[in-house]
């Protein structure tokens, strides 16, 4: 049997609460703007209301039940914002709400079960019952027995179709976008005009179970189709005869999205199972012995040279580039060339910190760079100017370290004057 409605006939109430003084939410009113707009598109009447406190959403609960009353089609309400729950009683939270303890919560937010005792006085024949309200309870520390999540509904009228955003006693996401990942996915879905409200729902548990683990949960009492967007009779019709058939696809579409599901699942399984390769190769190469298998080409105190163009540190076990980049370079650039620089074979280069560039300082040694600057180093590590870029940052600013003073500075990243690159690789 397929439950039609006249325009009407379909009635809406949303309550969306986003600006609490205490645990304030980025989603709830956005999430309730966009659900009015897409119900007003499927021809409901709708009431909104943003950002209410006890007083209001109460009135305007009891004008919902009244409006029900007179049009006896379908009721709709829909509530994004702090859920709670307390003795298995679950509690919608006005934006005003003052909770200093646990006994507060009865009289000073609204009883989510008032709601379905008006949908019940209007005796109207169908009713949805949507809370996207569970993503956290603000004044848990103030509750000696608090209770993650809402509690199930279980006193609901026939006729009824409810649904949360997760399951019972668990927490649902506030989302990082413009709405809730269960207000996006139902916002997705709700206009589809093939799909029977239970089609809808599943299609939403499916998208955010997928992209967030969060089970959305449903209940119901519905003894026939109900659509949200509004079919005609001659339509229903067709598809009444088309029936059996539609099951049949349907099937095939369930049994693929659990294939294509499976596959996603294998797939995943082996890209871990990629990463997990490359870091065994990784901690490989990093056991390997710090000597290079090359041969020894020179020494100068605690730095030895190798044909391969490194030079190792004895002091530090650190194994530095035999030379920089040889230009004037910015620090982006620098980052890169020493992350991407293959010396001696290894692939693990990396740009020094400034504390590491200054260990390599020597004001015993000197020789005269290529742009005319005295440099105290090692001859074994030669720079082509004094000032070698560190890893450090702060802000648009990046460290560096000046061979010539034997100083700390710090300098814009997108600076290129005289600065070099010199990569550095643990040699453990």
């Amino acid at each position: 049997m397929n439950l039609l409605f006249l325009p009407s006939q379909r009635t809406a109430l949303i309550i969306g609460n986003s600006a609490y003084s205490s645990g304030s939410l980025k989603n709830p009113v956005n999430d309730a703007s966009d659900m009015a707009a897409m119900l007003k598109k499927l021809g409901f009447s709708v009431t909104l209301k943003q950002n209410t406190n006890q007083q209001e959403m109460d009135e305007s609960i009891r004008e919902f039940g009244r409006q029900l009353k007179r049009t006896r089609g379908v009721g709709l309400f829909f509530y994004p914002g702090h859920g709670i729950q307390i003795g298995g009683v679950n509690y919608l939270l006005p934006v005003n709400a003052r909770i200093e303890k646990e006994s507060d919560v009865r009289f000073r937010s609204v009883d989510a079960d008032m709601v379905l005792a008006e949908m019940e006085n209007a005796e109207n024949r169908l009713n949805v019952y949507i809370l996207d309200a569970c993503r956290d309870n603000p004044f848990s520390r103030s509750f000696r027995n608090a209770a993650r999540g809402l509690a199930t509904v279980s006193n609901a009228p026939a006729g009824t179709f409810i649904s949360y955003s997760t399951r019972a006693n668990q927490v649902a996401r506030d989302g990082e976008g413009r709405n809730s990942p269960y207000t996006k996915a139902l916002l997705e879905n709700i206009a589809k005009p093939e799909l029977i409200i239970n089609d809808v729902f599943i299609n939403v548990r499916t998208k955010v179970k997928k992209e967030t683990g969060q089970v959305p949960w449903e209940m119901s009492s519905l003894e026939g189709r109900f659509y949200f967007t509004q079919q005609s009779d001659e339509l229903e019709q067709r598809k009444a005869a088309l029936e059996p058939e539609k099951q049949e696809i349907t099937l095939e579409k369930q049994e693929l999205e659990t294939q294509k599901a499976l596959y996603a699942e294998r797939e995943q399984l082996a890209a871990e199972q990629r990463k997990l390769e490359v870091k065994r190769q990784q901690l490989a190469m990093a056991k390997r012995p710090s000597q290079p298998s090359t041969g020894e080409t020179a020494r100068d105190g605690r730095f030895i040279a190798y044909s391969n163009g490194t030079v190792l540190d004895t002091q530090t076990n650190l194994m530095w580039a035999g030379k920089d980049n040889g230009s004037n370079i910015n620090w982006v650039n620098a980052k890169s060339y020493c992350e991407n620089y293959r010396g001696g074979g290894y692939t693990d280069w990396r740009m020094p910190m400034q504390d590491e560039l200054a260990g390599l300082y020597d004001n015993t040694k000197t020789y005269k760079s290529a742009c005319g600057l005295d440099v105290h180093l090692t001859e074994l590590i030669r720079l082509n100017c004094a000032w070698g870029w560190a890893s450090e940052t702060r802000g648009s600013d990046a460290a560096y370290f000046n061979f010539y003073s034997g100083e700390r500075y710090w300098d814009l990243q997108s600076y290129v004057y005289y600065y070099r690159a010199l990569p550095v690789r643990s040699g453990k």
